[in-house]
């Protein structure tokens, strides 16, 4: 596997954060079902934040941009926000490596937290997550489906404090 460096992003990495925001915003539409695919267009808003700490890139040898994750300032507290890594690049260790660096950033900005919010339908996420020591539920968000339509990813769910959800 050639190299991959986490660095700082830089305005000529532009058209591959919008490919990668592109990429996680269609993954996300596609796990509830809906159409809509932004082609990359929230990340113009997303670079605007004023609470925006850092955003740093994986840099792969012969494939260029292949990753990417952000800190959000949350008081004395972090968020990571987005943490992406391109289809072809998953499963080897690249979003482990953008977790660790963002988490040594917050450090370095004495941070005492960082909280990540995955979809509670995006499994594979929760388990890497996990893995890389995001192992404390500090928030639940709860929805009310207001269409009242059984959809076939409601089928399965999650037991949070003896009580049954939809997910």
């Amino acid at each position: 596997m050639a190299p991959v460096a986490v660095r700082s992003y830089r305005p000529s990495d532009h058209s591959a954060g919008r490919r990668l925001w592109s990429e996680l915003t269609r993954q996300q539409h596609e796990m509830y079902g809906e159409a809509d695919d932004d082609g990359g267009a929230g990340f113009e808003e997303y670079l605007t934040r004023l609470d925006l700490s850092g955003l740093w890139v994986a840099d792969h040898a012969d494939d260029g941009v292949i990753g990417m994750v952000g800190l959000i300032m949350r008081n004395r507290a972090g968020e990571v926000e987005p943490v992406v890594v391109t289809v072809t690049h998953r499963h080897k260790g690249v979003g482990r490596r953008l977790l660790q660096h963002v988490a040594a950033e917050a450090k370095k900005r004495n941070m005492t937290s960082l909280t990540i919010s995955p979809s509670s339908r995006n499994v594979e996420a929760i388990r890497s997550l996990h893995a890389a020591g995001y192992d404390v539920v500090s928030s639940i968000e709860l929805t009310m489906d207001l269409d009242r339509h059984t959809h076939a990813w409601q089928q399965e769910g999650l037991e949070l404090q003896g009580l049954p959800f939809r997910n």
